[in-house]
């Protein structure tokens, strides 16, 4: 019995197929080879098609279905990992409006905010845990101030995965965990925000029906079904944000567990049982995949926008003459801290963690006789961690100390400097695990299918391959320091104040 996961990540789509009884992975792929872009209209807009997204999808399973590894026949359940805080809208015929606004648009910063005000800054957090901030449901309410026109048309508005699942499916669901991420949902209430909606003036028949993350969100349509090569009985069973997913894939369930990741941007994912927030929603709470109202599983996530995308614009600008492992190699050549070479890697929309400031990137103390392009790179990398580490202390003055932190070995941290980097100004100890966000689907829809009992008997293979220990953070340490002071430059107008 086959399990199918699918990762609809913002640089490409990624599928995992995976034998459910021995927790094998068959293949993985990724579609398309060179990495999506992001459309800007205007500075700070961030969107993508949702109809080349569902193109992609396809086109990914089919090259799945190519390496022949396994009998496509034998699929059995499909996972869906997507990109959070995205907002797609329908119309009756399940066409789509317009662009999905994706989650590094900063257009409704003011919107949020303002909501965030008017609706009062201790009931959004006693209730949403967030700020409405420049999440799902303002970029709704952006629509609906801006293109009246398309906002008249709405029947359902979507998540990105909800989206995929429909394609699939014809069928539209959402979940808790959906809702949270768009700041739809009142934990304290335990249902849709009255406050949300009606200060904005949404209508709630816009939401689907909600159901468990792991439950039968549709069966494959019979022509799709056929057009991918699939038994027409094949349902969806599982659908989550990608950070969500990626702390599944890591077996990061239960309280006091963390997870992290570092692809096109950065995420520490730590889980709770408390409905904790922090005061000025730098870092946010949602619900977890496995958060229900008797059992109560959050998870306090701190985002950096700017990640991957940064190593990418590197290779970019470079004239793409390296691939990522060379530059990886280069970045190593040379020493920590990179000979004063300086990089805010903040240039991929607002930040939360600056309270949705738009910092954009910085590149200081360049010196044309000395900095080559492994000095570059290095900079970025240690520039990304730092700003984990910014996060990371934020985190930790709401509560979170982790004792290890589990992340897969993929994206960012195929880099040995970055993974030591990240390590080093953290000072917590990474194990690495062979894994990523379509893995993690397919897992969750075997968990999501009942084919997996339980989480532990989805898990029950499940082995580091490699643990990191801090080993040089007293020298990161005042790494670090050099690069908050290079921050404080930027905070606070030239003047190196933090």
């Amino acid at each position: 019995m086959l399990l199918l996961g699918i990762d609809l990540g913002t640089s490409s789509i990624k599928v995992a197929v995976t034998d459910a009884a021995t927790g094998n992975i068959l293949t993985t792929v990724q579609y398309p080879e060179t990495e999506t872009g992001i459309i800007v209209l205007q500075p700070g807009w961030a969107e993508q098609s949702p109809d080349e997204w569902w193109h992609n999808v396809q086109q990914a399973i089919l090259k799945a279905h190519a390496q022949k590894k396994y009998n496509p026949a034998d699929i059995r359940s499909i996972g869906i990992s997507y990109q959070m805080h995205g907002l797609v809208v329908v119309d009756k015929s399940q066409q789509v409006l317009r662009n999905s606004i994706i989650w590094c648009d900063s257009r409704a910063v003011d919107i949020g905010n303002k909501a965030f005000e008017k609706i009062g800054k201790e009931k959004c957090l006693a209730h949403l845990l967030n700020s409405p901030g420049n999440f799902t449901a303002s970029k709704l309410a952006w629509v609906k101030e801006n293109e009246p026109q398309v906002y008249a048309q709405i029947e359902r508005i979507m998540l990105p995965g909800d989206f995929i699942a429909m394609k699939l499916t014809g069928n539209i669901t959402t979940s808790v965990s959906a809702l949270s991420e768009g700041i739809f949902w009142d934990f304290e209430m335990q249902q849709l925000s009255s406050d949300v909606f009606q200060y904005y003036g949404f209508d709630t028949a816009f939401i689907p029906p909600v159901q468990d993350v792991f439950s039968n969100h549709g069966t494959i349509k019979k022509n799709i079904a056929e057009a991918l090569s699939l038994s027409p009985s094949v349902t969806v069973n599982y659908k989550a944000g990608d950070q969500p997913n990626n702390a599944l894939s890591l077996n990061v369930l239960e309280p006091g567990e963390v997870a992290a990741t570092a692809g096109t941007s950065g995420v520490i994912y730590s889980v709770t049982d408390e409905l904790v927030y922090d005061q000025q929603s730098r870092v946010n709470t949602f619900a977890h995949v496995n958060h229900t109202a008797a059992q109560k599983r959050l998870g306090v996530l701190l985002c950096i926008n700017g990640t991957g995308i940064l190593n990418r614009w590197i290779k970019n600008i470079t004239g793409n003459s390296l691939s990522y492992e060379q530059m990886n190699a280069a970045a190593a050549a040379i020493a920590p801290g990179s000979n004063g070479l300086v990089i805010l890697p903040f240039g991929n929309g607002a930040e939360r963690i600056f309270e949705n400031q738009l910092l954009n990137s910085d590149i200081q103390n360049i010196d044309f006789n000395i900095h080559g392009t492994g000095h570059l790179v290095r900079a970025a990398q240690e520039g990304i961690a730092f700003a984990f580490r910014y996060g990371f202390d934020i985190m930790q003055a709401n509560g979170i100390q982790p004792k290890v932190i589990r992340a897969g070995k993929a994206n960012m941290f195929l880099s040995d400097v970055f993974a030591e980097s990240f390590v080093n100004a953290t000072n917590v100890p990474v194990e690495l695990y062979h894994c990523d966000g379509s893995v993690g689907a397919a897992t969750g829809t075997g968990i999501g299918a009942g084919i997996y009992a339980t989480a532990k008997e989805a898990f029950g293979h499940f082995k580091p391959v490699k643990l990191i220990e801090p080993t040089q953070a007293a020298l990161y340490n005042d790494l670090y320091g050099v690069w908050k002071k290079g921050l404080g430059k930027v905070l606070n107008g030239g003047n190196g104040r933090d």
